[in-house]
């Protein structure tokens, strides 16, 4: 079968490898489509420490059911039926697991990354990684596990209708924090460099946008909280300057959720975590539930998915997509590989 392998930095190759068996209690899955996230990007780039060397990617899954073992329970999964993949696995023995937090597990081990991922033909999975997505479009299960890295954030911030929460990126994962925190009822201030990215998540339910390149972020901020700040930060880009801004810019006794990882070191003045008495809480992966409400969401059918899918290709352009999505990142919600 075909798949795409990151064999180098700047080297994507097409290769052939064997069709997947279908153990017992597995699920085949025929891959439909597969995101590129920032993590593929950076392991084209040679930025993923994590990564391991040569590495099959994607995490993102859109796919029907092709086969189904014979010790996976009955009913759960039909031939054809539209389907995610909960890509990250878990020891079950670490403090995360035995706590009930499997999504960060020490020593997981995610789809694309420290493992070969999805972007191939088939893959077979284990049966209860496989999320079904009725009334869902293959095309469109490919947003799933990255909105829902952007729900369990909002999650992890304990957000509710009398919050004002602050988002600062709005890639996929950030915009996937801006549709959770307005289904909760709260005022979601969406912070960005570019505006085409503020009207999107304006239409996906950001009660405000601060373009950070042309407006005054703390001065904006103070005129829509009184002077107080915003009740919860999710940080989704990953830089210095947004972590420190996260911290700078959120009330007294409030709580700034962290997804993105930033590249350098980032100096803070600690005394603010001490005044404000902040909790600063990270945001990894996500969890089942996350996954079952960005499909609930995604099945209401008023989510703009058009608009969340930047390009379309084939295997056979996949190291273009990432050269020219590494030229221009900013434009990028999701580039989807076709099978």
């Amino acid at each position: 079968m075909k798949a795409i392998q990151i064999t180098a930095p700047g080297k994507v190759e097409v290769v052939e490898r064997r069709m997947p068996e279908t153990a017992a209690d597995s699920v085949l899955v025929k891959i439909e489509y597969v995101g590129f996230c920032g993590s593929d990007l950076n392991t084209y780039l040679g930025r993923n420490l994590m990564a391991i060397s040569p590495v099959v990617p994607g995490h993102e899954i859109g796919g029907t059911v092709a086969a189904v073992g014979a010790d996976v329970p009955a009913g759960l999964f039909t031939e054809g039926m539209s389907v995610t993949v909960n890509p990250y696995t878990s020891c079950g023995k670490c403090s995360s697991c035995r706590k009930g937090r499997p999504n960060a597990c020490e020593h997981n081990e995610t789809f694309g990354v420290q493992r070969n991922g999805a972007m191939s033909d088939y893959i077979a999975v284990p049966w209860q990684k496989v999320i079904a997505a009725p009334g869902i479009s293959p095309r469109d299960c490919a947003l799933i596990e990255p909105m829902s890295v952007g729900f369990h954030a909002v999650d992890r911030g304990a957000v509710t209708d009398i919050d004002t929460v602050m988002v600062i990126g709005c890639g996929m994962i950030g915009l996937g924090a801006v549709v959770r925190a307005s289904m909760r009822g709260a005022t979601v201030v969406a912070v960005d460099l570019d505006d085409d990215k503020l009207q999107l998540a304006r239409r996906l339910g950001a009660t405000h946008t601060i373009n950070s390149r042309t407006e005054d972020v703390h001065e904006r901020l103070a005129a829509l909280t009184g002077g107080f700040g915003p009740d919860v930060v999710v940080e989704a880009v990953g830089s210095p300057a947004t972590y420190v801004m996260a911290v700078d810019e959120v009330a007294f006794a409030g709580r700034v959720v962290c997804i993105g990882y930033s590249k350098a070191d980032v100096s803070f003045h600690t005394k603010l975590f001490v005044q404000k008495e902040l909790d600063i809480r990270g945001s990894r992966n996500a969890m089942p539930a996350d996954f079952s409400a960005v499909i609930r969401y995604l099945q209401r059918g008023n989510c703009p998915v058009d608009e969340l899918i930047s390009r379309v290709v084939v295997p056979e352009e996949a190291g273009e997509a990432l050269e020219e999505w590494a030229a221009n990142p900013g434009k990028v919600f999701r580039i989807l590989v076709k099978f």
